[in-house]
């Protein structure tokens, strides 16, 4: 990723969240996220599901891959993981919360654009 593109992206307050396949830093598949700059309290804010923890040595949340894949209902626990550090960093880091989110859209429908 040229230079230009990461001072842009990391300029703001950033939530970020993927999956890990395992390997090297975490051995095992598992789902992360992370903000950036991460906000007091970020790493001990608590989120959901019990399972998820934060790595001091990584500077992220993780959710184990087979917590989700053994879950009653995987969707909805990947959600509350994404969903629930989404809220830390925004909470704790007192982004404009009204400002940046928005309702879920319809899968491959683009949402309006409200006028400026």
């Amino acid at each position: 990723m040229p230079d230009e593109v990461a001072r842009e992206a990391y300029s703001h307050e950033v939530s970020s969240a993927g999956f890990w396949p395992g390997g090297a830093a975490a051995s095992y598949p598992a789902f992360y996220s992370y903000a950036y700059p991460a906000p007091p309290g970020y790493a001990t804010a608590p989120v959901r599901p019990q399972a998820a923890f934060f790595s001091p040595d990584l500077q992220e949340f993780i959710l184990p891959y087979d917590v989700v894949r053994t879950a009653a209902a995987p969707d909805e626990t990947l959600l509350e993981f994404l969903q629930s550090t989404y809220e830390a960093a925004a909470d704790n880091g007192q982004w404009d919360r009204a400002v940046l989110e928005c309702e879920p859209g319809v899968p491959g429908i683009p949402r309006a654009i409200a006028p400026d």
